[in-house]
């Protein structure tokens, strides 16, 4: 027998076989491959049966919802590393990924330490996740103003706290804290201590965030402007604009200001040099991936898998993205030329970060709108904050999260339609804008963003001059022009590249002092 019969007798031999074994395991009795028969009842449930299974439905969707979106908000911090590491040089590669990954772990613990409790110790927790969250029922007010903070869940125990329903939202809302801290490490990247970031994360995951966090979502007195005042609905930020963003930006604002600009970045006549990003494919993968992530900050922040409004606040926010990307595309095209990249993901981003306030409360035409000024916005801005303030911003985080986070505030209270909101902060009907009538909602968010530049960035200025004075945030000098990987973190990012050296690496005559390295003179 030859070799290629041999061949086709044993293949014929396992096909005999395997269909032997098949018959012989089929399905028989109660089998059901289909599934069919894998129902919850049985035919005498009573009344209250039923609806304890339709009850455990409801939760177990709502969980299932928060739990795994709050698991793609997490990811955001692969693409905020990435972006801001595309935008940075090589020399600072490690350093800059390194603390993107290590806010996380600081905030994290922070958050769960004193953060959590700060911001949603007095709030009630969330209606859809059980009635555990009645615990979170201590807030500290002013009379006639309102709560300032929450007072149980420290450590997700205090108060009788040690409850699912809390822990989900604990979960929830620390990814989105984590968001604000990560922010700043941008806009002072390449020339400051990893030591001060990991001071400042803790800082503003144990104080700064979550005691505005609670004025606007934790029953807070800027939530109560609506029954305390008449403001329309209070403040309203559906998922983070304010809370989030701007916040953020404030804290990029208040650390480019102390900290300084890198050495060669200014000349002495005043000009600005461009330090191009060393990776601008992994920048704008990180953008992509942060698009991705947005549809779950937004649609998640319903914290309710049957509230349908989840699909327009979604499209709302691909809209504006899409739209404020494609707008700073075609700004820098006619304007100098080219379809600059950097400008275009800062574009998308600004779009997403303005939608992401009234992204529930808002039409498809609203939110292109919102994005078409993000998208023009965060163009403009970028030039005037390093041009006419001298402000060294790496990644531009001032004019993305702080100017577009302040534009998404103020554009909920113009754009809401009340269509949507009812009950919002005990306010009943519809949440609505200036243009639909309701001048208080709009008065509402202007106080909410004088809040914001007063505590966010106040407060954030006041932190870092202090942390400079008794730590030190800046490197020194010649640690900073050799590239802060080996003397920051011990490891080069890419220890088998040779990196192009070029003017920008040295402190040439030609550039203008810095009055932050007088100290290491």
């Amino acid at each position: 027998m030859g070799k290629t019969n041999k061949i086709v007798l044993v293949v014929l031999v396992i096909a005999v076989l395997s269909g032997v074994l098949a018959f012989a395991v089929s399905p028989k009795g109660g089998a059901d491959p289909t599934g069919a028969s894998y129902i919850a009842t049985t035919g005498k449930e009573t009344l209250t049966d039923v609806a304890t299974t339709a009850n455990k439905a409801y939760y177990g969707a709502n969980y299932t919802w928060i739990m795994i979106t709050g698991f793609m908000v997490f990811f955001f911090q692969c693409g905020f590393a990435m972006v801001e590491t595309g935008f940075c040089r090589g020399k600072n590669a490690a350093h800059t990924m390194t603390m993107n990954f290590m806010v996380f772990l600081v905030g994290a613990i922070g958050y769960f330490l004193t953060g959590f409790a700060i911001q949603f110790g007095g709030s009630g927790g969330a209606a859809g996740l059980g009635s555990g969250g009645a615990a979170l029922n201590g807030m500290l007010s002013i009379p006639g103003l309102g709560g300032i903070m929450g007072t149980k869940g420290f450590m997700l125990s205090s108060g009788g706290t040690y409850d699912a329903g809390i822990y989900a939202l604990f979960f929830f809302q620390m990814v989105f804290m984590d968001t604000t801290v990560t922010i700043p490490t941008g806009a002072v990247a390449e020339r400051v201590k990893y030591s001060a970031i990991v001071i400042t994360s803790f800082f503003i995951s144990m104080f700064l965030y979550p005691f505005f966090g609670n004025w606007m979502w934790g029953g807070g007195w800027l939530a109560t402007l609506g029954t305390k005042f008449g403001l329309g609905h209070g403040a309203v930020d559906f998922a983070g604009s304010a809370v989030v963003h701007s916040m953020g930006g404030m804290l990029a604002l208040a650390g480019c200001i102390v900290i300084g600009p890198r050495i060669g970045k200014f000349k002495k006549d005043g000009t600005s040099r461009a330090f191009p990003g060393h990776d601008i494919p992994m920048a704008i993968v990180g953008t992509i991936v942060l698009f991705f992530c947005w549809f779950s900050f937004n649609a998640g922040s319903t914290l309710n898998a049957s509230d349908f409004r989840l699909a327009v606040v979604a499209t709302n926010t691909m809209i504006a993205g899409a739209i404020g990307g494609l707008v700073a595309m075609f700004y820098m095209w006619i304007r100098y030329g080219k379809p600059d990249p950097s400008m275009t993901a800062n574009g998308a981003l600004a779009g997403l970060v303005a939608i992401t306030a009234p992204c529930a409360y808002v039409n498809a035409i609203s939110a292109f709108m919102i994005g078409l000024v993000a998208g023009l916005l965060v163009c403009l801005a970028v030039p005037f904050i390093e041009n006419k303030f001298k402000l060294d911003d790496p990644v531009g985080a001032i004019s993305v999260h702080g100017v577009n986070g302040i534009w998404g505030v103020l554009s909920l209270g113009l754009f809401a339609d009340g269509t949507y909101g009812d009950g919002v902060n005990l306010v009943s009907g519809g949440v609505k804008g200036l243009l639909y009538g309701d001048a208080s909602q709009f008065a509402a968010q202007v106080i909410a963003v004088a809040v914001i530049i007063v505590w966010g960035f106040g407060v954030s200025y006041l932190f870092f001059k202090i942390l400079d004075k008794v730590w030190g945030i800046r490197v020194k000098p010649e640690d900073e022009l050799a590239g802060l990987d080996i003397p920051e973190m011990g490891v080069l990012a890419y220890p088998d590249v040779e990196l192009v050296k070029s003017e920008i690496d040295f402190n040439s005559a030609d550039n203008a002092p810095i009055k932050q390295l007088k100290r290491f003179e």
